[in-house]
């Protein structure tokens, strides 16, 4: 998906002389209600198994937060066929690689071998779906591997806490409110059957998608497939929460401390639409605009001319149910946050206000035909976007093949139009993001 990522010329060359066509694939329902697609490309001896289960941070209920991400560990544990602590090896021996992402709406699994390991993968994929082993050690095991990853990447890291203060200001009720690594409290007071309860609800085959992409031969995959998961027992029927939020009316102002960083940081974020509407597409434009790159409006005007800002950020965070845009700025030497929130401020009305010139709408669209050539320039790549569009689009598939042309088709009219519809102070938040020390931050705001 564009929404996601340098290889040599030659595979670059590759890449754009494979997408002067189509995106071939099938798709199709196992019996049991499993949607698998298949992307045929013998160009490289490689391929990629992928499932990803409809499961994320939202569905997990109040008080037990953090289970999505959770299984996305526990579910390397073992199954009754795949010894503890084995999974790595076979891959490993195999000569191939695998990893695990869970965000808010789901949880993605995938391999990528040498393509005479297709039956190994499929079959590796069935393991984790039929019977995974979960039981006391793996989730004490793997209650630590989390409290770790937490620690490292959210509790010790510099501006590791911003995300988390964004979501609890722009979401009352929906659960994007709560972080998808969720709290450790959640996961401690956690039974075992808790565990193995989501695991049946979220983890059956109705609610899961299967990608494989690369060198195959299609009769053959079809046939593994239905032998590996044919028999796979369904599970119920699971629905997502359906939470609608009151629009924001009035700028949230609120203040973080966090001891892991010396310059202070100042954000201003938006609640924005789902990732299947327009209008989403047009805000990652416009976060293109801003801060892709030196050549960005605020990286030229806050960091190089005006010398406000060590750095500037902008990204459109698009998700199932709702999005979130971010902008901030990190401040150069003692220059005041809210010079920094007025610079933002100016940038944005300049949006509002002005049609961008045609040479930076064709930068834009550049830009972005280069986004979608390498994200889907490799077996695991495309795989990840077809089950991606599957899964998070309502089963169009199909994106693949035409997201880039709604990019195309976005005009400089669209792009006023949508900053002036979303990007406005009565519907922000502004979140000043301050070192652990009152006195020294005081003067910044």
């Amino acid at each position: 998906m564009i929404r996601k990522f340098s290889f040599t010329v030659c595979a670059l060359l590759v890449a754009i002389s494979g997408f002067s066509q189509e995106v071939e694939f099938t798709e199709y329902n196992l019996d049991n209600g499993l949607h698998v697609i298949l992307h045929k490309n013998n160009l490289a001896p490689v391929i990629t198994v992928g499932v990803m289960y409809h499961v994320g941070g939202k569905d997990e209920e109040t008080g037990r937060s953090g289970f999505a991400h959770f299984f996305e560990h526990l579910l390397f544990e073992g199954t009754d066929n795949i010894g503890r602590g084995e999974w790595f090896n076979i891959v490993g021996a195999n000569g191939g690689s695998n990893n695990a992402n869970t965000s808010q709406d789901r949880t993605y699994y995938y391999e990528t071998f040498p393509s005479n390991n297709l039956k190994l993968a499929l079959w590796m994929e069935s393991e984790r779906m039929l019977h995974p082993v979960i039981n006391q050690i793996g989730v004490d095991t793997q209650n630590e591997v989390v409290k770790e990853e937490k620690r490292l990447r959210i509790d010790n890291s510099p501006y590791g806490k911003f995300n988390a203060a964004v979501s609890e200001n722009i979401f009352k009720k929906h659960p994007y409110k709560i972080p998808v690594i969720g709290t450790m409290k959640d996961l401690d007071a956690a039974s075992l059957d808790e565990f193995k309860a989501f695991f049946k609800k979220y983890y059956g085959p109705n609610n899961a998608a299967l990608v494989v992409s690369g060198d195959f031969e299609t009769a053959q995959a079809k046939q593994l497939i239905e032998d590996y998961f044919g028999d796979i027992p369904a599970g119920t029927k699971v629905i997502h929460p359906n939470i609608t939020e009151d629009p924001i009316t009035k700028m949230i102002v609120d203040t973080v401390y966090d001891s892991n960083i010396q310059i202070p940081l100042v954000l201003l974020a938006y609640r924005t639409p789902a990732m299947h509407e327009h209008d989403a597409y047009v805000l990652d434009m416009i976060s293109t605009i801003l801060t892709d790159g030196k050549s960005s409006r605020m990286y030229k005007r806050m960091v190089d001319n005006d010398k406000e800002a060590l750095q500037v950020l902008a990204f459109n965070q698009s998700q199932e149910d709702y999005g979130v845009y971010i902008m901030g700025a990190l401040p150069m030497g003692d220059m005041p946050l809210d010079q920094l929130v007025t610079s933002m401020d100016e940038e944005i009305a300049k949006l509002q206000n002005e049609l961008i010139s045609e040479r930076e709408y064709q930068k834009l669209q550049n830009i972005f035909l280069n986004r979608y050539v390498n994200s889907n320039s490799t077996a695991q790549g495309i795989a990840a976007s077809l089950v991606s569009y599957y899964t998070m689009y309502g089963g169009k598939t199909d994106l693949i093949n035409k997201e880039i042309d709604i990019y195309k088709s976005i005009t400089r009219e669209e792009i006023k139009e949508v900053a002036n519809k979303y990007l406005n102070k009565n519907q922000s938040l502004k979140l000043y993001y301050l070192p652990d020390d009152k006195e020294n931050t005081a003067n910044n705001q």
